[in-house]
């Protein structure tokens, strides 16, 4: 049997997920954002950008038409037809708003 009490615990578990044609809302654009959407769009979803501003990077993905962009911030009901979300805005109370959602479904 392998010993665990000796690896420090990990944030999170890498999953394979299959996200082509799914929708997927990113709340955020800043920099988690940034790291994240070049994978989302390689894996063929259909990225939904939720934020009222974004880095360099990723405002050029929504003028590319790599992801399509709503230039303002998250409100009850942005997670409607959602396969996937990815909650990474600058507000804590948004950020919990859309957690709870993503719970409630």
């Amino acid at each position: 049997m392998t010993r665990h009490d000796d690896v420090p615990p990990a944030s999170a578990y890498p999953v394979g997920l299959r996200l082509t044609g799914r929708r997927v809302v990113v709340l955020g654009a800043g920099q988690v954002a940034q790291r994240r959407l070049p994978g989302l769009v390689a894996a063929g979803a259909d990225v939904l950008l939720i934020a009222p501003a974004a880095t360099p990077s990723v405002e050029a993905m929504a003028v590319a038409g790599e992801v399509r962009w709503e230039r303002r911030t998250y409100r009850d009901g942005d997670l409607d037809g959602a396969w996937y979300a990815l909650i990474s805005t600058d507000d804590p109370e948004a950020n919990a708003a859309a957690s709870a959602e993503a719970e409630a479904r």
